[in-house]
């Protein structure tokens, strides 16, 4: 039996926590789970008591309610991305919840399959990433898939840019050119060949297009692609600029 009121969560002891659980469960509504993510993963960060709701969300993910399992695996998929934090739970808690973790990875590879637009599917496959410990893209992938843009430094000039992937164009620029009322200098990315990629974009794209998703597959030469520094003329790794980033922040 967990002990909550000798755990933490964002504001403090987390001992409403089971408090919450019950209200979600018995009464599910997006303002329930906003209210449980700001306190297990407030703004990425995550506490002792976050590791504490894996088995609970572990068992909301294989219940029947697709909309509750979903919410379910994207808490859990955020607070695995945030396993390397300094979060308080004391031990391996990747080891201390392995089954729970094995439970969420093969839910998640489920939902993947059957998930209804692109938005849906890029979360669930951040989601796939954190419980399987790519700690590099399980907290990168969706927050530029899902906007269509990226912001990064440029590894020359230390400008920052913006990397657009989606309605407005492909291309790299430093100006704001959602809100100019004037046309903005800009090079176009250049998509990586699918025939040549490797790693992780190489998997994901081939995850991609196995379960139907040619949009998202496409996008995706562009995030592993290259691009173009418009003010110094630096060429540079989309991929390695995201992560580096991002790296760097943390």
């Amino acid at each position: 039996m967990t002990d909550w009121s000798r755990l933490r969560h964002a504001y403090g002891c987390a001992e409403d926590i089971p408090a919450l659980l019950e209200q979600i469960a018995s009464e599910p509504s997006p303002e329930h789970w906003s209210d449980l993510w700001s306190a297990l993963c407030h703004q990425g960060s995550v506490y002792s008591a976050s590791f504490a709701a894996l088995p609970w969300l572990a068992e909301v993910a294989g219940g029947d309610d697709r909309e509750q399992a979903v919410s379910a695996l994207n808490l859990a998929g955020a607070i695995l991305a945030g396993s390397e934090q300094s979060h308080g739970a004391g031990g391996d808690v990747r080891a201390l919840y392995a089954a729970e973790t094995e439970t969420l990875l093969a839910l998640v590879h489920a939902h993947l399959r059957t998930a209804p637009d692109r938005t849906e599917y890029t979360y669930l496959l951040e989601c796939m990433l954190g419980f399987e410990g790519v700690m590099s893209w399980s907290e990168e992938l969706a927050w530029g898939l899902v906007s269509e843009e990226y912001a990064v430094t440029c590894p020359g000039c230390r400008v920052h840019l913006f990397i657009a992937i989606g309605a407005y164009g492909f291309f790299s620029t430093s100006s704001d050119y959602a809100l100019a009322e004037h046309e903005v200098e800009t090079r176009p990315l250049r998509p990586v060949d699918p025939a040549a990629m490797a790693g992780i974009g190489r998997r994901l794209h081939r995850i991609a297009l196995a379960d139907g998703q040619q949009e998202l597959a496409d996008a995706l030469t562009y995030v592993f692609g290259d691009a173009t520094c418009p003010d110094c003329g630096t060429d540079f790794s989309v991929a390695d600029r995201i992560t580096g980033d991002r790296s760097a922040a943390g």
